[in-house]
């Protein structure tokens, strides 16, 4: 006798899904990758740009050049700080707990009133 054929799920179906999150984990692991080294990067770029802030500052004649120089790295620094917050804290990153919040507190607000209303 034969052994009785069993349903299995058409293969057809799931390797396309399988494809396109595939597509998407290699993607997200590029923009990490190019992330990190843009991390990298900045953070070289940072204690630089320290340095030769530390260097001017301990200089005793300050000419307009210097502080020019002085004004111009401060604000390098300021733009490099930026960089390297600004992917951390992302809507993407926020929208999960967000969302819990929301609807955690609403369900709040509503056992709330659902007491309310019965003590009194």
């Amino acid at each position: 006798m034969k052994p009785p054929k069993q349903s299995q799920p058409p293969q057809g179906n799931q390797e396309p899904d399988f494809e396109q999150e595939l597509e998407e984990v290699e993607r997200s692991l590029l923009s990490l990758k190019e992330r990190y080294v843009q991390v990298q990067r900045d953070r070289f770029s940072k204690a630089e740009l320290q340095q030769r802030l530390n260097r001017l500052n301990q200089n005793k004649y300050q000419t307009p050049e210097i502080k020019a120089e002085l004004r111009q790295i401060k604000q390098q620094l300021e733009v490099l700080e930026l960089n390297l917050e600004s992917q951390l804290f992302s809507w993407g990153s926020l929208k999960k707990p967000f969302w819990q919040a929301v609807r955690f507190g609403g369900m709040g607000v509503i056992i709330g009133w659902i007491l309310k209303s019965c003590a009194g």
